[in-house]
């Protein structure tokens, strides 16, 4: 199945960062001829208060909400038509949206430096991106999805490739993650992350979303994120862990966010990330 490549700009910081560039900088990179995909153009999905809600403690609450619904809006479009999506963000925000258009009993693949399970009093920055797991399992701020209530049954999401939690704010959100989540942090991943791959391909038969936070790679590929995080899979145990799921008959669509270009000048790292996702989508 073809790919159709949708730009979902959303920097949930609301200061236009650099991940708000990243979907243009990807097809000046070449993204959609070098998939040989559809083009399904780009949403509204800015973000551009910076106000943080009193109430649910979100940057830009409204403007997240109203991003979410014209994200879920186009994803459910394509996938009703039989087309595969491949949301380009933006940050990690634009998940909520994403899960709002998938089919009920959908399992969520999330290859992630962190586990962004912070809710509107925990988190730090009060972005989106530091909560949208913990949105899509029902235990963050609904306006960020626009809706109330889990949008992804927590039984059915793997959280692939976190690193463990060094100071104080990371082990208050590490302890906030709902337990029935299965969590296969990188330490773990890189005994043989091909085969963890493969196993969560052939695990049921259930409809699957796969999202993929750059920042899940080491720094030392991929510097050009917000938040990088050392100790991340290299690139070779990123392909050996997402290239038997983008492969999977079930696969629904992904998502791939954090490219930060504020951090990438000349864009060679746009380059790399467009040839990682040849690499990954390309049969």
């Amino acid at each position: 199945m073809r790919w159709t490549v949708v730009d979902a700009p959303l920097d949930s910081s609301g200061t236009g960062r650099g991940e708000q560039r990243a979907p243009e900088a990807l097809r000046r990179a070449g993204l959609v001829a070098a998939l040989d995909a559809d083009d399904g153009g780009a949403v509204d999905a800015r973000v551009e208060d910076a106000a943080r809600d009193p109430t649910s403690g979100l940057i830009g609450a409204e403007a997240v909400r109203r991003a979410s619904a014209a994200i879920a809006a186009r994803v459910a479009e394509l996938l009703a038509a039989g087309q595969r999506p491949l949301v380009v963000g933006g940050d990690c925000a634009i998940l909520p949206g994403v899960c709002r258009a998938l089919p009920a009993g959908s399992d969520l693949w999330f290859v992630d430096a962190h586990p962004d399970f912070y809710d509107g009093a925990t988190s730090e920055t009060g972005e989106g991106a530091d909560m949208d797991l913990s949105v899509v399992t029902g235990h963050g701020p609904a306006v960020a999805a626009g809706v109330e209530g889990a949008l992804v049954d927590p039984n059915r999401v793997h959280l692939l490739g976190h690193r463990p939690a060094v100071e104080e704010a990371g082990r208050v959100e590490a302890a906030r993650i709902d337990p029935r989540i299965r969590q296969v942090p990188a330490a773990e991943l890189r005994r043989d992350p091909g085969l963890v791959g493969a196993a969560l391909a052939e695990e049921g038969s259930a409809p699957a979303w796969l999202h993929l936070d750059l920042d899940a790679l080491d720094p030392v590929d991929l510097p050009a994120v917000t938040y990088p995080e050392p100790d991340g899979l290299r690139r070779p145990e990123l392909v050996a862990l997402v290239a038997p799921l983008t492969r999977a008959d079930r696969l629904l669509g992904m998502s791939v966010t954090d490219l930060n270009v504020d951090r990438d000048l000349d864009g060679r790292h746009a380059r790399r990330v467009v040839e990682l996702l040849v690499e990954l989508l390309r049969p």
